[in-house]
């Protein structure tokens, strides 16, 4: 064997055993780093790789001076110092007022808080826990069927994953960047149109919203199909005292998503910058409830510290993992691999969907976005589809890996504080519709992508966002003809 043929295979085996190892529950960033130096060495022995260490400092140097992931810690903080407000309980329970008299009403209250916390908190865990504390037990006493009870809580508080400020969609947009720009240099394109993480967000609006409807509509079909298994709430509230109350439930996270992503669409600050206007923003909501005494701020800022250093430990492995697996020609097995599937950019773009799919079974987003997408973005962009809308793919479909057993995180969130009558299995059951829907939303975006496309391109005039398989002045529609012919045409000739 040549010493190409040698460093392609040692790249199949570093990505194999990387995901057993994360599978059979080793931690991520030191599988992901130690099998990179592992293999690395064995490469250079076997004269495949030249294991440079200076070059994964410089990666090291790059992350650490990222404005762009600064925005990360600061959005972290600012999660979970509303975590900790009591905003999501003074929502839920006043949400369950106004709709629990309809039938489905406490399920349409679960899934609005959901997306009014996402576009405000962001942190699935928390988001997933306290309305699992809150809202389960009175579905479960008004009669509601387990499952749906279940699945709802959970499918709602993973909204954050997809809905702006998403932490995961910054470190899309931030890898898309560098992606994108490899692949219009490998073109010849030295000056490519920019991607931010600002565009990304405006991209994922569209979408969120898509699967905030599909929620609703299910709960409301389950309620009208099926009576019994989602009855309406017996009290009856008062007027007046419920109006105000919702006024003054809804007004804070109102107030703070408009100072964020109004911010950010209207071009006034940077989403680094707007994270610390959210931040800022959540703590004088926090001490205006009176929660923001020195004992809460020491803990908000432990809980910020250790989120952030695991995620950006993760980062540092999944640095030195993408490093080597490009020393060894693992790059260029992938874009071979890929660039010969039938279908061209649908093809593609189809199989690396369905690998995270199955990924999100066994692994989480986080590693998921680090494994993959170092690898497969700058091929996918290759094929001159828009990098938008990829991010937005990629974060809808990441979103699912939250919901799918054995390993979905929200599923263990919620059956760590569920109590012992509902079943694990229940769990799990009300969890499948949920992935329906998701590959739905997912089908939904592939065939209609202006969905991810339009806001960035109203709100960020001056950057060109161009459609799946557009290039130059195309048109959308026919961008997406041409995409779409890439399925039925000759594989050769898609992308070029």
């Amino acid at each position: 064997m040549t010493g190409h043929e040698i460093g392609e295979l040692l790249s199949v085996l570093l990505f194999l055993s990387s995901v057993v190892l994360v599978m059979i529950g080793f931690p991520v960033a030191f599988t992901l780093g130690g099998s990179a130096v592992l293999f690395a060495f064995v490469g250079e022995a076997l004269g495949a790789f030249n294991f440079d260490l200076s070059s994964l400092a410089e990666r090291y140097f790059g992350t650490m001076t990222n404005e762009v992931l600064v925005a990360v810690p600061l959005f972290v903080f600012m999660g979970v110092v509303l975590e900790r407000s009591g905003i999501a309980e003074s929502l839920l329970l006043t949400m369950g007022r106004l709709f629990g008299r309809l039938r489905g009403g406490l399920g349409v209250s679960v899934v609005l808080v959901g997306a009014l916390l996402a576009a405000s908190t962001g942190i699935i865990g928390a988001t997933v826990v306290t309305m699992g504390l809150l809202s389960l037990p009175a579905m479960m006493r008004a009669g509601y069927d387990p499952k749906l009870a279940t699945g709802v809580i959970c499918a709602s508080g993973t909204l954050g994953q997809i809905i702006p400020p998403s932490t995961v969609l910054i470190f899309v947009g931030d890898i898309l960047q560098g992606a994108n720009a490899s692949a219009q240099m490998a073109k010849g394109n030295y000056a490519p149109d920019p991607v931010s993480v600002g565009q990304l967000f405006a991209g994922a609006v569209g979408p969120g919203l898509l699967l905030v409807l599909l929620y609703l509509g299910f709960v409301l079909f389950r309620a009208w199909t099926r009576p019994e298994s989602a009855p309406a709430l017996r009290e009856e509230a008062g007027g007046a005292t419920l109006a105000r109350d919702v006024i003054f439930a809804l007004l804070p996270p109102l107030l703070l998503i408009l100072a964020v992503l109004g911010s950010i669409m209207a071009s006034i600050a940077t989403p680094t910058e707007s994270a610390s206007v959210g931040a800022m923003g959540a703590m004088l909501l926090a001490a205006l409830r009176r929660r923001l005494g020195f004992a809460e701020l020491r803990s908000v800022m432990r809980s910020t510290l250790t989120i952030s250093s695991m995620v950006f430990v993760v980062l540092m492995g999944a640095s030195a993992f993408s490093l080597v697996f490009r020393g060894l020609g693992g790059d260029m097995l992938v874009e071979s691999v890929l660039r010969d599937l039938p279908g061209g950019a649908f093809g593609a773009v189809f199989a690396v969907m369905a690998v995270m799919f199955i990924l999100g079974f066994f692994i989480d987003t986080f590693e998921i976005v680090f494994i993959v997408l170092p690898i497969a973005g700058p091929v996918l962009l290759g094929f001159d589809i828009s990098p938008i809308w990829l991010g937005v793919m990629i974060g809808v479909n990441l979103q699912t890996s939250f919901l799918t057993p054995p390993f979905g995180f929200a599923l263990f969130y919620l059956r760590g504080i569920a109590p012992p009558s509902i079943r694990t299995a229940d769990i799990y059951r009300g969890a499948v519709p949920f992935v329906v829907i998701q590959i739905l939303a997912l089908a939904i975006l592939a065939a209609m992508p202006a969905l991810a496309t339009w806001l960035p391109e109203q709100v960020f005039p001056t950057a060109r966002v161009s459609t799946p398989g557009a290039a130059g002045g195309q048109s959308p529609d026919d961008a997406l003809k041409n995409f779409m012919n890439d399925f039925e045409g000759d594989p050769a000739d898609a992308g070029q």
